[in-house]
């Protein structure tokens, strides 16, 4: 017997809440990037020698260059946060994920 549940076709998701999972993704993402920022510059502050050739340009590139790292990191999904953040706002929201 054919179950009539099954044969009918997908439906197609709502815009809505296709819009909202991006929205979301996005800010998962985003507060990924700030996260691993902060623990990025907590690791450079605890430096153990004196840096020779340092200046405040350099330091200035580098965190500039940290805040490329984190960013390329959350982008990636390295860490999973964004991704744990999203369960969480799935079942707070009744969506699945």
């Amino acid at each position: 017997m054919i179950n009539p549940a099954a044969a009918q076709p997908a439906q197609a998701p709502d815009p809505a809440n296709v819009q909202r999972e991006a929205q979301l993704r996005q800010a998962a993402e985003a507060f990924e990037a700030v996260f691993l920022r902060q623990v990025i510059g907590s690791m450079r502050q605890a430096r153990l020698a004196e840096d020779v050739f340092g200046s405040s340009a350099t330091d200035q590139f580098r965190d500039m260059a940290d805040s490329r790292l984190a960013d390329d990191m959350a982008d990636r999904g390295s860490f999973g946060i964004a991704e744990l953040l999203l369960q969480q706002f799935g079942r707070a929201g009744g969506g699945a994920r």
